[in-house]
């Protein structure tokens, strides 16, 4: 095996089997313990705080060192170093800790996904392992010897000095299928490091369980995290090695019997007292089996009922699947608009039992796709919990003190636009940061808290998602955006709307920083990110007060796939409006429509105006005269505004799966995407907010 692919001992075993799954849980480990280190009091950290940072880069060593991922082993052990000091109190937290630990576990996940198969050069951690080891030796001084001297004594079994050899026994079960344990005397056989075992019951189990003589050098979490692969964790138990281990008559190393020791355990043992009550391998440092019945009755229920819900709980599936799904299930909505346009002209009465199929057909189809789309929703919180870390970072680079306040992390969004959102999510923070939040002494001579606050929220609104970027900073300067743009030769007359003068920010190469550095100040970021979210088929809304604070909120689709639309229309032209954004339907009457500026047209909706969008003129739809007169009015809303849709009919609401109109043909103006009608015809998505843009213009 490559190096990079870790060292996989001997032939018996294929330990690339388990890669996956070791860098899937590296990964969640590594993630937890960042976020537990951001989140660390290093005035008050308690002992489970830091327990639970320990267990990670725990869990993270043992699996590396199982399948020879030195480098990474060699990283996380003196992270391991240090933590461990920390969690006994033999060290104070500080904040440099915070900092080179934090820098570990980049190097960590540089270091795995090297593994991967990412390729690139060896990470060099020299110099963290230097730092790591200079903390972890820096609280060992005279001041903490008398700490240390009045440490409680360790366990019998942690007595021996590191690397000692020492002999444990190991007891497993009870397990359904006893045989299962004898793949841990082959990880012995595979990897010879590990030292010796041998089992002392001789492959006996007749109460369930299995017991073993380990010689090793390895400590007993090493041992347990490597078993785990193939016995659950709580079903195992190591200790000392005491006199009585045999178990079994006849058992290696069963010493002699003797009828005044008593510890033959099995029923007719010499010596056995009677009426022995029963004990379980976790209620006594030695170990002791009651009579078998007793055994069963009381250890699967500590060990069984654990580890059942967390095999069954979840299921790690491929997102190329679930993406393949989806599009089945597309095909599949497609076909059953094709049976129920056809089911339209059959006679219910005659064929009562085909009607009846179809609309169970058209239901079982809608859970259906409810169901497979919510595989592919995933919290807010994936992605918010990306920027704790890089604020903290780029707060400490600009001398700002920073907190990130998330709302609405449960809230869902397509995995697809999870993906595309987080960039442009990143550049809105990162504008928060250093464009928004003032430094502590600005804060503080204008009566602000020392540290400034950006608030990332995300909700749902109708059929769309809400996600706001929001800081209470200097927020944006009217007449320096205005001054700007015209350096820049762009039109900006003092007459425009506080609007206009917020979405000057996102002309490309427009920027109001006066010094130019590696955050920002070159003009280029805020023109992609409105570029990036309109392709989703988004917008984006500033508002801003000065001296307040700014908000950037981003409205989205919630998915990318399939949505409920609203089929119109024009002509002899079909078209699909998203149904969430369809606010009611009329009959056009003609005094309610007035004519405004010689061509511009506005109807009147309960005593208000709003501008009237006719497809027919926009898409040069070509029409029957004779239908004049006849027209629906339908009023949708988008991007904070209305506008009356003028159609001809409409013509039902169905579920359609949106294609992508620009991969398959080109960039259609006022148009979002395409979709397949039941009767084979292509129908246009309507870009609503398009539509309502060019209303205003």
């Amino acid at each position: 095996m490559a190096d990079t692919q870790g060292n996989n001992v001997g032939a018996g075993i294929d330990l690339s089997q388990f890669y996956q799954v070791f860098f899937e849980e590296a990964g969640e480990n590594l993630a937890t313990m960042e976020q537990m280190l951001l989140s660390l009091d290093l005035t008050s950290a308690n002992d489970e705080e830091l327990n639970a940072v320990f267990r990670c880069a725990h869990s993270v060593k043992g699996g590396a060192a199982t399948f020879g991922f030195s480098d990474v082993a060699e990283l996380t052990h003196q992270m391991e170093t240090l933590l461990d000091k920390l969690r006994r109190h033999e060290l104070e937290p500080h904040p440099s800790m915070v900092d080179v630990l934090l820098a570990a576990g980049d190097a960590l996940k540089a270091q795995l996904a090297r593994h991967q198969g990412a390729g690139g050069e060896p990470v060099d951690t020299a110099q963290l392992l230097a730092d790591i080891g200079r903390l972890a030796s820096g609280g060992a001084g005279a001041a903490d010897a008398p700490k240390a001297a009045a440490a409680p004594a360790p366990a019998a079994a942690a007595v021996a000095a590191p690397n000692a050899e020492r002999q444990l026994e190991l007891t497993v079960g009870p397990l359904a299928d006893p045989g299962v344990a004898d793949n841990l005397l082959d990880l012995f056989k595979e990897i010879a490091e590990l030292g010796q075992m041998e089992p002392l019951d001789a492959g006996h189990s007749a109460d369930g369980m299995r017991r073993f003589k380990v010689v090793t050098k390895s400590s007993d979490s090493d041992l347990l995290d490597l078993f785990t692969f193939h016995v659950p964790r709580e079903s195992m138990k190591l200790g000392p090695l005491t006199p009585g281990y045999g178990f079994h008559k006849n058992a290696p190393g069963a010493p002699a019997e003797d009828k005044d020791a008593g510890y033959g355990f099995f029923d007719d043992a010499p010596g056995a007292p009677a009426n022995l009550p029963p004990v379980t391998a976790t209620e006594t440092s030695a170990p002791a089996v009651a009579k078998a019945d007793a055994v069963r009755a009381a250890a699967p229920a500590r060990g069984a009922d654990k580890s059942t819900p967390l095999e069954s709980s979840t299921l790690r599936v491929s997102v190329d699947k679930v993406d393949q799904l989806i599009n089945l299930v597309g095909e599949l909505v497609i076909t059953q608009a094709m049976l129920a346009q056809t089911g339209q002209n059959i006679d219910s009465a005659q064929h009562q039992q085909l009607t009846a199929g179809l609309a169970d057909l058209q239901r079982n189809t809608r859970d259906l796709q409810e169901a497979v789309m919510s595989i592919r929703m995933i919290p807010m919180s994936v992605v918010f919990n990306r920027y704790p870390r890089m604020l903290r970072d780029l707060a400490g680079k600009l001398g700002k003190k920073v907190e990130l306040v998330t709302q609405g992390e449960a809230t869902e969004l397509d995995k697809g636009l999870v993906e595309k959102i987080t960039d442009p999510l990143t550049h809105l923070v990162r504008n928060s940061c250093d464009h928004g939040i003032e430094s502590t002494e600005d804060r503080m001579a204008n009566g602000k808290p020392a540290h400034g606050t950006i608030t990332l929220a995300a909700s749902h609104q109708g059929g769309s998602i809400l996600i706001e970027v929001r800081d209470d900073g200097r927020g944006l300067n009217r007449d320096k955006l205005i001054t700007k743009a015209r350096e820049r030769g762009i039109d900006a007359p003092d007459s425009m709307s506080d609007a206009e003068v917020w979405n000057l920010i996102f002309a490309p190469g427009f920027s109001t920083a006066d010094v130019v550095t590696d955050v920002s100040g070159r003009g280029v970021g805020m023109d992609v990110v409105k570029k990036n979210i309109a392709a989703l088929n988004g917008s984006v809304e500033i508002d801003s007060a000065e001296g307040y604070g700014m908000s950037v909120k981003v409205r989205l689709p919630l998915t990318l796939a399939i949505m409920d639309g609203m089929s119109i229309g024009v002509g002899a032209e079909c078209y699909i409006l998203p149904l969430s954004s369809v606010v009611e339907s009329f009959q056009v009457e003609a005094d309610t429509v007035k004519t405004v500026g010689g061509a511009n047209r506005v109807v009147r909706v309960r005593e208000e105006y709003m501008p009237v969008i006719d497809l027919e003129g926009v898409f040069e739809v070509p029409r029957d005269k004779a239908a004049d007169g006849n027209g629906i009015m339908v009023i949708v809303e988008a991007e904070g505004g209305r506008v009356a849709v003028l159609v001809d009919e409409l013509l039902g609401q169905q579920q359609v799966v949106v294609k992508n109109l620009e991969s398959n043909y080109r960039k259609v103006a006022n148009v979002s995407g395409a979709t397949i009608m039941g009767d084979g015809r292509v129908a246009l998505i309507l870009d609503v907010g398009a539509l309502v843009r060019l209303s205003r213009h």
